[in-house]
């Protein structure tokens, strides 16, 4: 089922319309689960970092053993191609995506420099109103390390893990999860990168290998040292988040998510976040 609406696909060399089958059910992908993707966003006429999006998903190929078979610039040639049909007004979700088509040892590794499937698809996904908040909770379930799952990708294989941890989360009321890394400490929520605010100063949890440091983070993390405003970088654990003024989710989604709950702590929806998203669409209109 399609997350949004009015599709288009490149599959095959060519743009299609609507949500055209790419995959057979004998490949890699569909099986064995070697499957990677990235997204990107177009809104109003602007797709930040496009070219880091489409650069990711690339190493993310390579992290799973898969061929990738375009170069960025080209990538981004194409995603601009397929976005000429939609007016400018549009909020569309860009996903760039691979899968390994054949199997070489033993059928398990992908085939090195085989056969790989390459698709974009691009969604009208409204962008949440300003208004839109969310809650978090703590889950059971933990991120993997390195050694358990290819957490240097972003790869569809890790995503049932983070579904648990969404369906944990909704059936005790909450909108989203606050999740642990191995050792207990906060490595993020179950679908984008977490911030917290005390004091005027920003805190996040120090990329640690165990999820991925995502390019709307990062961009937040500029645009507000740029600003002149401390952001620490750091190990925090979930009395930190209880204890601060505000909280905000970072993703490439929504951009920025105020959370206005974790558990039994409550927050307002504070001058920080609002001037980080501020920040973000001021730098995206001005790289345009």
């Amino acid at each position: 089922m399609a997350t949004g609406t009015n599709i288009r696909t490149y599959f095959d060399g060519h743009w299609h319309d609507g949500d055209v089958m790419v995959m057979r059910a004998a490949d890699h992908g569909a099986w064995l689960g070697s499957s990677v993707f990235d997204g990107a966003r177009y809104v109003d006429g602007l797709a930040p970092d496009l070219d880091k999006h489409c650069a990711r998903v690339n190493a993310s190929a390579r992290a799973l053993m898969i061929t990738p078979t375009v170069t960025t610039d080209e990538m981004v040639g194409i995603i601009n191609e397929g976005l000429g049909a939609y007016p400018k007004d549009a909020a569309i979700y860009i996903r760039p995506m691979y899968w390994a088509i054949e199997g070489g040892h033993l059928a398990v590794v992908p085939k090195e420099d085989g056969a790989t499937g390459f698709a974009i698809s691009l969604e009208e996904v409204p962008m949440a109103p300003p208004e839109a908040t969310t809650t978090l909770t703590r889950t059971r379930f933990r991120r993997p390390v390195l050694e358990d799952a290819v957490v240097n990708a972003k790869a569809g294989c890790l995503y049932p893990n983070n579904a648990r941890m969404l369906a944990e989360a909704r059936s005790k009321g909450f909108g989203n999860a606050l999740v642990a890394d191995a050792l207990g400490n906060v490595a993020e929520t179950a679908t984008a990168n977490v911030f917290a605010v005390r004091d005027g100063e920003v805190f996040t949890p120090i990329p640690n290998g165990t999820f991925l440091s995502g390019i709307t983070r990062a961009r937040h993390i500029d645009n507000m040292r740029a600003e002149g405003m401390t952001v620490h970088e750091t190990v925090m654990s979930f009395e930190d988040f209880h204890a601060a003024d505000e909280v905000f989710l970072s993703g490439n989604l929504m951009k920025v998510t105020p959370v206005t709950a974790f558990d039994d702590t409550s927050y307002q929806v504070g001058p920080v976040t609002r001037q980080v998203r501020d920040m973000y669409w001021d730098w995206a209109k001005s790289a345009r």
